[in-house]
């Protein structure tokens, strides 16, 4: 009973797990936070910058395995086509002193199998390693970090031209029905004597051209939406809907103060000091190179010298069928004496890659600044300027309404809606424009901060 109520418990948990994915996969509304926790998740720029986290991590590992002990295992088999031959003097087997004779030493069959260890005891070269490479995962948590902040602010830029599109073309269609109305009456009107035909293509021009407006929205609609998909790595052939508005970031609608800048806080600040101290880490391993390198190894073989192939018989009452131990250990220390002034040149090279990256730094820390100040001085810029075209498309709208209705009771004119029309269309477009310049302003400004991701 215990094992069917676990089995189903894992069943449940799997069915909840593939409903869960099926359902993220499925999905086509998006919020703007939901947008970015998709890019996350699915663009392939930021999990390619994951994967140099973890590729870091292996890195650090493959280095932290050269202090342990490397063992291998060998075995060699060996025949000797032509048995090498030895020159010795013949006095040794008795001959005339002076003379010499050539002799064949071994057999034709040689086996050696064993292992070998060996254990690095000191080298400057794997202790900055060590350390290059903790240093070299931070780097690339800072490159994923920055690659964040890239994509966020790519997805919220894409995502508010989608979104205010969205809600432009909401006031098109209402102002596109309101002039259709007053179309159609004068049409009727004309029809009846009451009108000029001038009057009737005057609102058919103006008609039009609203039409064509709208219809250049929605193509830019489509545009901006496939970009949208584009930054969060959503298929391109999906449909998408934005479920934010702007209704609900009208709290972001306030002028901004300038804020205190901490560069700290900016990732691509850290990631540079990532790569300073890498460099600083280099120019230092380079000048301990000097010191030498001590290694410990140890090698336990058995060889075996035969006549014919049959190498693995063994007979311990015949000396050509057997085995012999061979065990040794040692210590090798190297010491680099003179390399034709190699290192120092490399030393010299990352002296000056270390500063190069110092004068990047201090570069950076300038630009930083200036970047915020020009930040919140556009940011601000857009705000008046959308507070100031809030107003004349409010006021725009007003002058649409007394036309109409000064048209409707016959004291106006229809040159009065025309125009009239002509400048809340204007007006509208540049609202909509103050509103995306005053969004992407803020984007901006949180990116110089440094304040965009967490």
């Amino acid at each position: 009973m215990k094992q069917f109520k676990a089995y189903t418990l894992i069943v449940a948990l799997t069915m909840f797990l593939y409903t869960s994915n099926a359902q993220e996969t499925n999905k086509t509304s998006f919020s703007l936070q939901e947008a970015i926790d998709y890019g996350l998740k699915n663009s392939p720029g930021y999990k390619s910058a994951e994967l140099d986290v973890e590729n870091a991590n292996y890195r650090r590992k493959e280095i932290t395995g050269l202090g342990l002990p490397q063992v291998t295992g060998s075995f060699d088999v060996k025949k000797y086509l032509s048995i090498p031959v030895q020159v010795i003097p013949t006095e040794a087997f008795g001959g005339p002193p002076g003379g010499y004779t050539t002799v064949q030493f071994g057999v034709p069959y040689n086996g050696t199998a064993g292992l070998n260890a060996s254990q690095l005891i000191f080298s400057s070269d794997y202790i900055f390693g060590l350390k290059a490479a903790k240093e070299y995962m931070n780097l690339a948590r800072m490159s994923v970090t920055n690659s964040k902040s890239q994509m966020v602010s790519q997805i919220s830029k894409a995502y508010y031209n989608v979104m205010i599109n969205k809600d432009r073309i909401k006031l098109l269609e209402a102002n596109v029905t309101r002039l259709k109305k007053i179309y159609e009456e004068t049409k009727a009107f004309n029809q009846q004597g009451f009108v000029e035909l001038i009057d009737v293509e005057r609102l058919e021009v103006a008609y039009n051209n609203l039409n064509t407006e709208k219809d250049k929205v929605l193509r830019l609609i489509g545009m901006s939406e496939m970009m949208l998909k584009f930054q969060m790595g959503y298929t391109l052939s999906n449909p998408i809907v934005v479920s934010d508005s702007l209704n609900m970031r009208s709290e972001e609608f306030q002028e901004l103060a300038a804020g205190k800048m901490d560069i700290s806080q900016r990732p691509d600040y850290i990631l540079l000091q990532s790569q300073q101290s890498l460099l600083d880490m280099d120019l230092k391993s380079k000048k301990w190179g000097y010191l030498p390198t001590v290694a410990a190894y140890g090698a336990y073989q058995y060889t075996t010298q035969r006549i014919g192939p049959n190498i693995f018989e063994s007979d311990k009452s015949n000396p050509i069928k057997q085995w012999y131990k061979v065990a040794l250990v040692g210590v090798t220390l190297n010491l680099n004496i003179f390399d034709g002034f190699q290192r120092h040149n490399k030393i010299q090279q990352a002296r000056i890659a270390s500063t190069k990256n110092n004068y990047a730094l201090k570069t950076l820390e300038m630009a930083a600044e200036l970047e915020v100040n020009v930040a919140t001085i556009s940011y601000n810029n857009a705000y008046f300027t959308l507070q100031s075209n809030k107003r004349n498309m409010e006021l725009a709208q007003h002058v649409v309404d007394v036309a109409q209705k000064k048209y409707t009771n016959g004291v106006g004119s229809n040159i009065e809606v025309v125009t009239a029309e002509t400048s809340l269309k204007e007006a509208q477009t540049n609202y909509y424009n103050a509103v995306f310049d005053m969004l992407v302003a803020k984007v901006d400004y949180q990116k110089a901060l440094g304040t965009l991701v967490k």
